[in-house]
């Protein structure tokens, strides 16, 4: 570490690090100079000429650009200082509109306390001009307003925009006397390319950026964010019993304090009306409203009568791991059977199947905060920046750095904005595509033979496979250029270190294990794992995705990837529960709705998911769940799925609760309650889901539920789960642990595979793979391909997303997005109503024209149920991770 720098302000020996300006030394020793530009997120600008200062020698000089050096002597006072500080303050204020006491940034604005500092002199003020005309406010945003007025041209929005999100939304116009922040052509927000994240809000030194709706919260409590599987931290904002606000946790190492739209403004759902706030049992075709103690009651003696394989479970992904851990152990150890799973099943099965095969480890290799100092990126199937905004952030901050970004997707996504080189490869042709790119490396002599020597194994029969992918071959499969594949991969083998990020875009095919291993292959041909920067990192979709998978609440595995049908595992498992286990892996949620349509399976346990919408085939969902004999539907809405349930639990949310979750970096880090659940501490009101699942095991009779908190559930999961032996709640207090963490004094893994690989071995395995195309593809009855996205503004089935109005607002239907010249064909036109149709059903969906999707491809989401998507994708599924194919099947449009 460098020397630090000594220097004097105003007779004050200070030391600064080396690289900060004298601003930021002499606000980090607690020395006061007034600015109004500076942001310490941000370059410096010097806009604002009030951190003026006087370094001996030199004169007059912005604080906030000169750099420290030793020796230097620095006055923040003097008269000259003081009388360039009074006119620019004088200046601010004269056209500034100052009704302070309505303001939302009241007490906490920047020119309040500059002009407290500076003395203001009111005979002065009056002899200035001050402006005529009031400009117009911009309303248009659900979230936030613009009003130039207040506005003080210090330009930190246009930098955060700019800098910090990639989104330059907005900027400086018409310069001089009239100068303003305005969107491109003086649109109203909403109608830019704003993405209303709010982080030019929070950083607005005034009131010009102002929120809708402000109640200073009377407490916070910190806590995860519970949308995507990035993790970042939060600290909800309580007034009452309400969630009044959220900001970021500037302390938690992922997001450092940025946050996107869901993440600040997403969290009304847990106020909502709507919320279940008691058991409902349905009689006679309509719910009743009953007790704890009688419906917990009822499903005990129900579920008692469907032990063994006639009963299944289905946790979630979005509560926390203390309760999948508790779902899965239920459904095991009381219940007796295997039959429990999640929805990783829809999103990164293969990840676990296929990382598992060439890493020994399903998990994403590396660190978040990682990203920024990457020297390459493949980012392949991925949307990052609507799925994972903050990540997406990460992403930029490498390609500001300098970073080659390479973008593989059939879409041109927002990512592609800032690529290097986009492969606009066709849905389903994910591996022709990397064998194509390893084929180039190994040919041009570009792969790391000393790391493939001394780490890996099965190299040559791999190599061999290389052989079926010849650049005319890939190209014909791909619609790539060659010598963009020739680009590409000379570009990821040599720009190192290099890192590969990627999403559901490669996972949910019938070759999606496939895809993740073509990944884990170039990244072990170029020695790009186990390194920092480096690796084959997917992006989880859900909070706790990772969790879950961790916690055993899949069909073939007990909690830390123990398998079930391994002796050794089974006996661990049967001691510490004091029961006898199941030894044959359970079903899939596709082979259970199956089962259930052939009558083998007769009772459901759904916890915290809503298959109605979110699977594939869903209308045969639909009816398995209108034949079995018993579905208990545990969740925080009445959602689609519930409707159909014979008896409804009414969930805690996790501002209602403690636990933890873990994100897509193996970080654990801690849920804490913020509010008390609607309903309230009755014998109704909403309860968190493991209080719920231990009530009914108790009732059945079984022992080992009876926990006093999640602390304890934690301690058991510890003592069992090899890679969360050393994390403890008292550990997890101030900030996360990454996983594997070995025990009460280890400091968690940042990055896996630095010294060995978790295989057998102790290498990373080349897996030989061939090319086998999607289950469906076009032919004259249904000629174009669907495939499905996520929107910035929704979450999943849109279960907690749509009941913000805001989020709505910004997002309030399903499109299907088509190319232009398509649309022309079919003599479409942009609002239209069209029914879109493939072998499985039809729905109706307002047209939208676009170039986003080449010619041959269309693409919707899937979060509104009122043009349900999965009613028409494939449940075909790839025969190692059982995943169904929701990212390719065959469509046909028809004018509706």
């Amino acid at each position: 570490m460098a020397d630090k720098i000594t220097l004097a302000i105003d007779g004050v020996r200070i030391a600064a690090e080396p690289g900060a300006t004298v601003l930021e030394a002499a606000l980090a020793a607690g020395i006061y100079i007034p600015h109004l530009c500076y942001h310490p997120d941000l370059e410096p600008v010097g806009v604002c000429r009030l951190c003026m200062v006087e370094i001996e020698g030199r004169g007059l000089t912005l604080s906030c650009r000169a750099p420290v050096e030793q020796g230097l002597v620095v006055r923040t006072e003097s008269p000259e200082i003081e009388a360039v500080r009074r006119v620019a303050v004088e200046l601010l204020i004269v056209n500034h509109h100052a009704d302070c006491l309505s303001c939302t940034a009241n007490d906490k604005c920047k020119l309040q306390q500059i002009a407290a500092y500076v003395g203001i002199d009111q005979e002065r003020l009056n002899r200035l001009r001050r402006p005529t005309a009031e400009l117009p406010i911009d309303t248009s945003n659900p979230f936030f307003d613009r009003d130039p007025n207040r506005c003080v041209l210090c330009g930190i929005c246009v930098r955060t925009c700019e800098q910090l999100q990639g989104v330059n939304a907005i900027d400086f116009a018409f310069r001089g006397y009239d100068t303003t922040i305005s969107t491109f052509g003086n649109k109203p927000l909403v109608q830019s390319q704003c993405e209303s994240c709010g982080e030019c809000v929070v950083r607005c030194p005034v009131g010009a950026l102002r929120l809708k709706t402000f109640e200073r919260p009377s407490r916070e409590v910190k806590t995860t964010c519970p949308y995507c599987g990035t993790g970042c931290g939060i600290w909800l904002g309580v007034r009452g019993n309400r969630i009044v606000s959220a900001r970021g946790d500037a302390d938690n190492p992922i997001n450092r304090g940025a946050l996107c739209v869901k993440g600040r403004f997403g969290h009304d759902f847990v106020n909502h009306p709507a919320r279940l706030t008691t058991p409902l049992v349905k009689k006679d075709g309509r719910f009743v409203k009953t007790t704890w103690e009688q419906v917990l009651d009822l499903i005990a003696a129900e579920f008692s009568r469907h032990k063994g394989r006639q009963f299944a479970a289905i946790s979630s992904a979005k509560i926390t791991n203390e309760e999948n851990y508790l779902v899965q152990k239920f459904a095991r150890a009381v219940m007796g059977t295997n039959h429990i799973d999640h929805c990783a099943r829809l999103c990164h099965a293969p990840s676990v199947a296929g990382l598992a095969q060439s890493f020994g480890s399903g998990a994403m290799t590396n660190s978040i905060g990682e990203i920024p100092n990457a020297a390459s990126i493949l980012a392949i199937g991925t949307n990052t920046t609507a799925a994972h905004p903050v990540i997406g952030q990460k992403v930029y901050q490498a390609v500001l750095g300098g970073a080659k970004l390479i973008v593989a997707n059939p879409k041109r996504i927002d990512l592609c904005r800032w690529a290097t080189i986009f492969l606009q490869h066709r849905p389903g042709t994910d591996v022709a595509l990397l064998m194509g790119m390893m084929r180039v490396i190994v040919d041009e002599r570009l792969a790391d033979e000393t790391f493939i020597a001394e780490r890996c194994e099965n190299f040559d029969e791999f190599k061999a496979s290389l052989a079926d992918f010849d650049l005319d071959t890939v190209v014909q499969i791909t619609g790539v250029a060659r010598e963009k594949i020739v680009e590409a991969a000379r570009c990821y083998a040599t720009c190192r270190p290099s890192s590969i990020l990627y999403a559901m875009g490669i996972t949910q095919h019938t070759h999606g294990t496939d895809n993740v291993l073509a990944t884990s292959n170039l990244a072990l041909l170029t020695g790009n794992v186990g390194k920092p920067s480096t690796g084959v990192n997917p992006l989880r979709g859900q909070n706790n995705v990772q969790g879950a998978c961790d916690m055993g609440a899949l069909p073939n595995v007990y909690p830390g990837y123990q398998r079930v049908n391994d002796p050794a595992g089974r006996e661990k498992f049967e001691s510490a529960w004091g029961c006898r286990l199941d030894d044959s892996p359970g079903l899939t949620p596709t082979e259970i709705f199956d089962a259930i349509c052939r009558g083998e399976i007769n009772a459901l346990y759904l916890v915290g998911e809503n298959p109605i919408l979110s699977e594939a085939n869903s209308k045969h969902v639909e009816d398995a769940l209108n034949r079995i004999g018993l579905l208990v539907v545990q969740d925080i809405f009445l959602t689609e799925t519930a409707q159909l349930a014979h008896i409804v639990l009414p969930a805690a949310t996790f501002a209602e609760k403690d636990g933890t979750f873990t994100n897509t970096e193996r970080r654990v880090q801690r849920v804490r309650q913020a509010v008390e659940s609607p309903g309230g501490p009755s014998t109704y009101g909403a309860r968190p889901d493991c209080w719920i699942t231990c009530q009914i095991a108790k009732r059945m009779g079984a022992r080992g539920f009876d926990f006093a908190s999640p602390t304890e559930i934690m301690a058991e999961i510890a003592s069992l789960v090899p890679s969360y032996q050393g994390i403890s709640y008292q550990r997890l207090e101030d900030e996360g642990l990454q996983w594997p963490c070995l025990g009460p004094e280890h400091p968690g893994t940042a990055f896996l595979h630095a010294e060995r690989f978790a295989t057998g071995r102790g290498r990373g395995r080349f897996v030989p793979l061939e090319y086998r195309p999607p289950a469906e593809v076009p032919d004259e009855e249904y000629p174009l391909v669907l495939t499905t996205d996520r929107s910035l503004f929704h979450f999943h089935t849109s279960t907690m997303t749509r009941k913000v109005e805001g989020l709505c607002a910004l997002n309030d239907r399903e499109l299907l997005r088509i190319n232009p010249l398509d649309a022309s064909e079919l003599g479409i036109t942009g609002g239209q109503t069209v029914r879109l149709s493939s072998r499985r059903g039809t729905i109706t969906v307002e047209a939208y024209l676009t170039d986003v999707c080449p010619p041959g491809v269309v693409s919707t989401t899937f979060h509104f149920a009122e043009s349900p998507i999965n009613v028409l994708t494939n449940c075909a599924l790839d025969p190692l991770a059982k995943i169904p194919e929701t990212k390719v099947c065959a469509v046909r449009i028809e004018k509706s």
